[in-house]
């Protein structure tokens, strides 16, 4: 599977300008089976719901619907959606045949008060790519390994993020630990440069094995695009030498 992950100052509150930067870093990408931009991809972490929510046939889920069709690929990506009076940190998948997949983020990170903004989600989704079954999940998430459990239903972890730099050592460790845990592939995609709030982001995106070890390390603070190829072959080959998975536990109790 060709994966591509898109690292950028995101604007702050400004849509228009973000999908601009966008496109021009899509010129760069050749043949991806999946595109992965950060969290709140068209905002950055903003509070601001009534005024910056859009819904599932706006101007930025057409976007991604459409430039999924051009390039013959998936896009994934969250941002700010109102449903039914709610609004949801939502990640989308926009599929090259047009078809939508989408999850709420389960994790609210009540330190910047998402939690009085936004509605939780309750279920994971599993987003089959390239022979690859991918798990996508969205920053403070990373932080509850029981959400990211693998029970042998996903080969790929992909966590979109505002990850602040202040916490940077928290996010190169626990994406190795969700690589080793589950035995996969974990992607973490992170903006970079400083938001509207004076927070500061360093980027450090990146592609870990199920062995813990890069595939593409977490050094990068600057605007870039991150590609590679990735084989489930390999991920098979691994499994069945070292069959940890098998020894998983069920979680019931035993008296």
């Amino acid at each position: 599977m060709n994966l591509t992950l898109l690292q950028y100052r995101i604007a702050f509150e400004n849509p228009e300008l973000n999908i601009a930067t966008i496109e021009r870093l899509l010129n760069l990408v050749e043949n991806p089976d999946l595109i992965v931009l950060p969290e709140m991809f068209t905002t950055g972490f903003s509070m601001n719901t009534a005024q910056y929510a859009e819904n599932m046939n706006g101007k930025s889920v057409n976007w991604m619907v459409q430039k999924a069709a051009l390039l013959n690929t998936t896009i994934i990506g969250s941002l700010i959606i109102e449903e039914n009076g709610k609004y949801y940190n939502r990640l989308v998948a926009a599929h090259s045949n047009g078809n939508i997949q989408y999850y709420n983020k389960r994790h609210l990170f009540r330190m910047g008060e998402e939690n009085n903004h936004y509605t939780a989600g309750n279920n994971r989704i599993i987003l089959d790519i390239a022979g690859f079954r991918i798990c996508p999940l969205i920053c403070y998430d990373l932080r509850f390994p029981v959400w990211s459990r693998n029970t042998d239903n996903f080969d790929m972890l992909v966590y979109v993020a505002n990850w602040p730099s202040v916490r940077a050592d928290v996010w190169n460790t626990l994406l190795k630990a969700r690589a080793i845990e589950n035995q996969c592939y974990v992607a973490g995609v992170n903006c970079t440069g400083t938001d509207g709030n004076n927070i500061l982001y360093k980027g450090e995106s990146q592609i870990i094995n199920a062995k813990g070890q890069y595939i593409r390390n977490p050094e990068t603070r600057d605007e870039c695009v991150i590609s590679t190829t990735l084989s489930i072959s390999k991920l098979q080959d691994f499994r069945k030498q070292f069959p940890v998975l098998l020894d998983r536990d069920s979680f019931n109790i035993i008296a």
